[in-house]
């Protein structure tokens, strides 16, 4: 699987991934402003179906889990993705590796900002960023499968991303497998226990580094 790599503007470049603006606001309650059916035929995201899959580690171990997406489509036009938009709830963070006599709540809360205020923004911070999104703005072909290009928001930051990404497409459902894609948490300011960022951890880190692999399914 290609690994991509999201980039500062700041000089910075690794692979194909690119920045665009940066922002600190809350996110707005999710609103999506749907095309018009003269944009081409819509396809509304099946939150049944369509899940992002994450994974993060530390020395000595990773975590894995899931977040579930409350909401979104995708515009096709002459069988060609013109558009698209989804929202993850990031209340929906689920830790999948651990029990719940394990610590499962406890590693849940701590990601999502909830229980202890002095961890609200280690991670997520979901009670003032609920929610996260990723925008397509335009798809292209390549080494027999798919580029996606877009904007992926979270926690009011963000950035331009691509990815490589197995697609669907027929006159019921639209569906994207994308392959595993490596992002810096620290750009999109999730720094807690960041190794580059806090020289004085010894092996207390987590990796700044999250994995992420999206499923998407749209039906008309």
């Amino acid at each position: 699987m290609k690994i991509l790599y999201l980039s500062l503007v700041f000089g910075v470049v690794t692979f194909t991934t690119s920045c665009k603006k940066e922002k600190s606001e809350p996110n707005e309650p999710y609103k999506i402003a749907k095309p018009s059916a003269t944009d081409g035929t819509i396809y509304a995201l099946d939150i049944n179906e369509s899940v992002v899959n994450w994974s993060g580690s530390k020395p000595g171990g990773k975590h894995t889990g899931i977040i579930k997406l409350k909401e979104g489509f995708i515009t096709l036009k002459d069988t060609v993705i013109t558009s698209g938009r989804f929202f993850m709830d990031m209340n929906t963070i689920t830790v999948t590796d651990l029990k719940p006599e394990d610590g499962k709540t406890d590693l849940e809360n701590h990601l999502k900002g909830l229980g202890d205020k002095k961890q609200k923004d280690h991670f997520f911070n979901v009670t003032k960023y609920p929610t996260s999104d990723f925008k397509i703005t335009k798809v292209e072909k390549a080494e027999g499968n798919f580029l996606i290009y877009g904007n992926l928001s979270i926690k009011g930051i963000t950035k331009a991303v691509n990815f490589p990404a197995t697609l669907t497409i027929n006159q019921k459902e639209v569906t994207i497998n994308s392959d595993t894609l490596t992002l810096n948490r620290t750009y999109f300011n999730v720094k807690y226990a960041s190794k580059s960022l806090f020289g004085d951890l010894k092996d207390k880190f987590i990796n700044d580094d999250i994995k992420i692999q999206v499923k998407i399914r749209a039906t008309r």
